[in-house]
């Protein structure tokens, strides 16, 4: 389950400001449910799939001994 910041929360902030697992969780979600989004909806897809890339993508690098190659957002 998801424990951080709802959207109502992080559509006051730039996208530059979020988590990475709120980046994560966010576009998981709006993914699942991209053929019922409107054009606000699509436009902050967007702008989270544009964020992730600035940041280099979901995959981390290396894997440590507390976390894998995935961003956890549970």
């Amino acid at each position: 389950m998801y424990v951080g910041r709802d959207m109502t929360e992080l559509s006051m902030m730039s996208k530059t400001d979020w988590n990475d697992s709120e980046l994560a969780y966010f576009h998981h979600s709006l993914q699942q449910i991209t053929p019922y989004l409107n054009a606000e909806g699509h436009t902050i897809q967007t702008e989270i799939i544009k964020e992730i890339e600035r940041r280099g993508g979901n995959e981390r690098r290396e894997a440590t001994y507390t976390s894998g190659t995935k961003i956890s957002y549970d």
